[in-house]
């Protein structure tokens, strides 16, 4: 707009008519500096990026409306942006599966359905671990994450025992998809003596438990992708600690910003899952 100016000798008012451009536009873009001081905002926003590096600037947003900030999401928006953060890498999305996914049944209450399924992982030397991770679909709540080398049919009949012993817990239903693990006959066993159905996912159809499919994406982002574990013992306590914080601190969308914990408590639900006895992981 200056060279315009320059070149031609002409007004702010004749250059901006004819490039097109509103003065009230002009002014606002060279002329307007915001009187706003956003560095201490600023700061907080990249300290919580840096220890929560999968939360996007919405659900900041939350924590920092949680911690006191009157603050917009347009403004957490503006300076995410500005430093970076909106820049890290994210999963791509299935778009395709996403475009089949069955619809999910009808769930009213707390324990009326659970989702299982296994993660795999390595520890620092390169050795295979697996983790079992049981859900409530109403809640969103992780009920617990089993952490072994290897895990076999006996050994989640000894998870849900301990849920059903130490948190007098029990599900109508679960959700499994058709591995081995969970069509073995100690399993049906338990769930049979305890009046639980088994509820299978289709053959080759894993989005039909899509939700402990989106639970293992935020846990491997979240957990498995940012620790180090040294040992069985060092990936059941890190482990245990990202569970008590999903179910404790992180907000969740589909639960109206609240956490599972919250959610529990204003539905009259059973109690916490913090009394697991010792060594569970």
């Amino acid at each position: 707009m200056d060279r315009l100016e320059l070149a031609y000798r002409i007004g702010k008012r004749r250059a901006c008519e004819v490039v097109g451009l509103q003065r009230s536009v002009y002014y606002s873009v060279y002329y307007y500096k915001s009187v706003k001081d956003d560095r201490v905002l600023q700061q907080r926003i990249c300290e919580i990026a840096a220890t929560r590096i999968r939360y996007g600037y919405l659900r900041i947003h939350v924590l920092l409306r949680r911690e006191g900030w009157h603050v917009n999401h347009k403004r957490v928006h503006r300076i995410y942006c500005e430093e970076g953060l909106n820049l890290r890498h994210k999963r791509p999305r299935r778009r395709v599966a996403a475009a089949h996914r069955v619809q999910r049944p009808e769930v009213s209450k707390i324990d009326q359905y659970w989702s299982m399924d296994f993660v795999a992982d390595n520890l620092f030397n390169g050795r295979r671990i697996r983790v079992l991770t049981v859900v409530d679909n109403l809640s969103r709540e992780c009920l617990a994450i089993h952490v072994d080398r290897a895990i076999k049919g006996k050994h989640i009949v000894q998870a849900m025992e301990r849920l059903r012993l130490f948190t007098d817990r029990c599900p109508e239903r679960i959700q499994v998809d058709n591995g081995s693990e969970f069509i073995s006959k100690d399993l049906d066993k338990w769930a049979y003596e305890n009046g639980v159905t088994l509820d299978f996912s289709r053959p080759g159809k894993p989005t039909d438990n899509a939700l402990i499919e989106s639970f293992n994406g935020s846990f491997r982002d979240e957990c498995l992708n940012t620790n180090w574990f040294l040992s069985i013992d060092d990936a059941k306590k890190k482990v245990d600690a990202w569970r008590r914080d999903y179910n404790g601190f992180r907000p969740h969308s589909s639960l109206g910003n609240l956490t599972p914990a919250q959610f529990r408590e204003q539905h009259g639900s059973p109690k916490s899952l913090h009394l697991v006895c010792p060594g569970y992981g």
